[in-house]
């Protein structure tokens, strides 16, 4: 069984919201940094901090007592088998509700993101 780091991430978070937490740590790691700025600019997240020893990020999660919503997180490539798409195919994650994440030579980016700059990636991850 090999790690996951991204799938250990979105496990995180979702369980943070399942329990009603306001804060969860997580493993530093570039890719997360790119993946948790998309999510707080897409509103899933409140924000995110790293903390003073430099190894973990503190991300907060907004009150699922006021906004009644848990946001859906869901692993689609694994490294087991890794899911790639080319910019033609990527469409709309849960007719627009959701969004699809992606690796891509841009960098890591929404669906789109990558639609409209005409670049396909590894297909990481969607949150609807």
């Amino acid at each position: 069984m090999t790690h996951d780091p991204i799938a250990d991430l979105l496990t995180r978070i979702r369980n943070g919201y399942m329990a009603r937490l306001h804060e969860v740590a997580v493993p530093c790691s570039n890719m997360k940094a790119e993946i948790l700025r998309i999510f707080k600019k897409n509103g899933y997240i409140v924000d995110f901090v790293i903390s003073e020893d430099k190894r973990t990020f503190i991300v907060s999660l907004q009150d699922v007592r006021k906004s009644k919503y848990i946001p859906s997180f869901r692993r689609i490539s694994r490294p087991g088998q890794r899911i790639y798409i080319k910019s033609g195919d990527i469409r709309k994650s849960r007719n627009g509700v959701g969004i699809f994440i992606l690796s891509t030579p841009k960098g890591v980016i929404t669906g789109y993101e990558a639609h409209a700059l005409g670049v396909g990636g590894e297909l990481l991850c969607e949150i609807y």
